[in-house]
């Protein structure tokens, strides 16, 4: 497939009033984002569902796939070739990259002699890891491209002239970047105003302040003989509150203890954790310490 935007927003050269209104909700989005890939119908299908799929309906956010082949020089539009050294598998070559990557920051920039200033983010097992801090500083880029690479990986020397940054989500090989940046444009996606119901639930999930999320409970009132805490059933939004950070504080620190050796507890916190080990280590923090919370009730 040839490059495109999100299989809905109009290919170069498309002409008319519908192509200058699809142009004109490109520019009004909030974030815009190119992905340079060999397999552009994953990206913009994908894409198209859920919070991700509404916000781009909406405008919120604005999707450009560049695929390399569409720059190679040959009959056959290779992009990869045999690597220096010997070795199993093929590297991206260089050349078709750095045409696709043109492209793609030309077609996110505000005007296409800025393109060179927008940032090229590369899904790599050898990046940093990908935070919810990362996402935010992310989000207020604006303007974004993804390169997603394939086979052995990619000349270095592209990297070297292009590449701004290198994410990776975890000490693990996938066969492709593509899924990493359907990832990481979901967490981007989210954070962005009007792309969820409630506000509310993004400011409160796992990360955003540093912990991991509280458990949750909805109906019925009693599952398998389990039954929801009575706190949260007592509409007493004080104590609510204090068992929900309590359940964060201990979670994080039953499975995520790293996140908690970087933070400075506030008073509240530091009680609140400390009951919380002490009714894990009497025993009432059984259930808590296999997922689901409820034996730490207070």
């Amino acid at each position: 497939m040839a490059s495109g935007e999100a299989g809905r927003v109009g290919r170069p050269g498309e002409a008319g009033e519908a192509g200058e209104r699809r142009a004109e909700s490109a520019r009004r989005a909030h974030l815009r984002i190119a992905v340079v890939t060999l397999f552009p119908e994953m990206i913009e299908s994908a894409s198209r569902f859920g919070i991700t799929g509404r916000a781009l309906d909406n405008g919120l956010w604005h999707l450009t796939t560049i695929n390399p082949r569409d720059f190679a020089t040959d009959h056959h539009r290779t992009v990869d070739d045999r690597p220096y050294g010997g070795g199993p598998g093929m590297v991206m070559l260089a050349g078709p990259l750095e045409q696709a990557i043109d492209r793609a920051q030309a077609s996110v920039a505000e005007v296409a002699t800025e393109g060179s200033g927008v940032k090229v983010v590369y899904l790599s097992p050898q990046g940093e890891r990908l935070t919810h801090g990362r996402v935010m500083q992310l989000k207020n880029e604006e303007r974004l491209v993804l390169l997603a690479g394939r086979y052995e990986g990619i000349d270095e020397r592209l990297l070297e002239r292009r590449v701004d940054l290198e994410i990776s989500l975890g000490d693990y090989v996938l066969s492709g970047g593509e899924l990493p940046a359907l990832v990481l444009i979901d967490a981007l996606v989210r954070q962005l105003p009007g792309a969820t119901n409630d506000p509310q639930s993004i400011s409160a999930e796992s990360f955003v302040d540093g912990l991991l999320d509280c458990p949750h409970y909805t109906r019925p009132d009693i599952h398998a003989d389990a039954a929801v805490p009575a706190v949260l059933k007592s509409g007493n939004h004080a104590d609510i509150r204090r068992w929900r950070l309590k359940q964060s504080l201990g979670r994080t620190w039953l499975r995520r203890p790293d996140l908690l050796s970087g933070r400075e507890l506030s008073k509240e916190e530091s009680r609140l954790l400390d009951e919380f080990k002490r009714e894990f280590h009497a025993g009432a923090g059984a259930g808590a310490g296999a997922g689901a919370g409820a034996g730490a009730v207070t």
